[in-house]
């Protein structure tokens, strides 16, 4: 009975391989392909981010775990990026959300990147999950990387569920340069945690991983992961807020933190006072209410502002301030970006009045 047996799965391999490859040759022969870069919007942008965008074709998706989709987006000539960057994707609804690119940074033909169903999130990775199928079309912007992997004598690094995808690609280098890494990953369960075969095959060599599924052995120790690194050591976390607290809580003197936000702390503008904002170069004067954006508000008037992420984390929707007193609640821009500019998307005004140069 074995010989029909692997003779099914030979063939239903087979299939499958066929199929992919059929599917490669009609996207090629595409009147698409090869894709063109957008046109860049016309925006009152500060003009330091770049938000120029390309059209990819998705020719791979698979499961890497329960609740998680990868997808293979492919396209001529696409721009270089390292360990830890990002791309926004532009969903069919417009909706722009950031997803890690969790590949390889050698391929410069191919993107990947992995989503979570959220079922209480905000409808993006909905979206992906629905939408976006093998020979469907995703306009992508980016690639960008907030959180790049430090130059450091050695490495701690630790991922929570889907915070997994940043973190891949530097596992990936440090174990192929010999650098001294370690991993604690941590998820609700082993077949939640995406990636996890390979990761466990990385660090497999001087024990270099600690799995920890909540339901088999509950939360991880992070003050325990962190006491006995070395002076110097570099930390990077990915994952839930409660998670970032913990590491930013247990870190021991000497030791450089840095994290990779799923949102920006501050970013709900519930309960703030209402002001107004100036847009000085259209001549306009737009109300912002409390509980709404400047954002929001600016777009109600001038609807070609860009933005992606809406969260104060990607830096798209700065905007340089020539009046008024700025609240800043994001972790993106240095004293000196603030000085002059703010991000509309979560920022708020510290009196009644903000002056942009909008």
């Amino acid at each position: 009975m074995l010989l029909p047996r692997l003779r099914t799965v030979a063939v239903v391999a087979g299939a499958a391989l066929l199929a992919k490859r059929a599917m490669r040759r009609r996207i090629e022969k595409s009147p698409l392909w090869p894709l063109p870069a957008l046109d860049e919007p016309v925006s009152g942008r500060a003009q330091r981010r770049s938000t120029t965008g390309r059209r990819l074709l998705v020719t791979e998706r698979t499961t890497p775990a329960d609740g998680v989709v990868q997808l293979r987006l492919e396209g001529p000539d696409l721009p270089p990026w390292q360990p830890g960057a990002h791309l926004d994707l532009v969903l069919p609804s417009g909706l722009v959300r950031q997803y890690s690119l969790c590949g390889d940074p050698a391929d410069r033909a191919t993107y990947t990147v992995a989503a979570r169903l959220a079922e209480d999130g905000r409808g993006g990775s909905r979206e992906v999950h629905a939408l976006l199928h093998e020979g469907r079309e995703v306009e992508v912007r980016g690639p960008r990387n907030r959180f790049p992997l430090a130059d450091a004598p050695s490495y701690v690094f630790v991922a929570g569920g889907i915070g997994i995808t940043p973190v891949l690609p530097m596992v990936r280098a440090l174990a192929a340069s010999g650098a001294d890494w370690r991993l604690l990953y941590g998820g609700r369960s082993r077949s939640t945690m995406p990636f996890l075969a390979e990761i466990e095959k990385l660090g497999a060599d001087g024990d270099r991983v600690t799995v920890v599924p909540q339901d088999e052995a509950g939360h991880p120790d992070i003050a325990a992961a962190l006491a006995d690194t070395a002076e110097g050591t570099a930390v990077h976390c990915c994952g839930p807020e409660p998670l970032m607290d913990a590491v930013a809580a247990a870190l021991p003197p000497g030791r450089t933190l840095h994290l990779e936000r799923f949102s920006a702390p501050g970013a709900d503008a519930a309960g703030s006072e209402p002001f107004e904002v100036e847009l000085r170069r259209s001549g306009r004067t737009v109300p912002v209410a409390a509980g709404q954006s400047v954002l929001s508000a600016v777009r109600a008037e001038l609807p070609h502002v860009a933005y992606s992420c809406e969260q104060g984390f990607c830096g798209t929707c700065q905007q340089r301030v020539v009046e008024g007193e700025v609240e800043h609640r994001d972790d993106l821009l240095t004293d000196a970006e603030r000085s002059e500019s703010m991000l509309i998307c979560v920022s708020r005004c510290r009196g009644g009045r903000l002056v942009l140069d909008l």
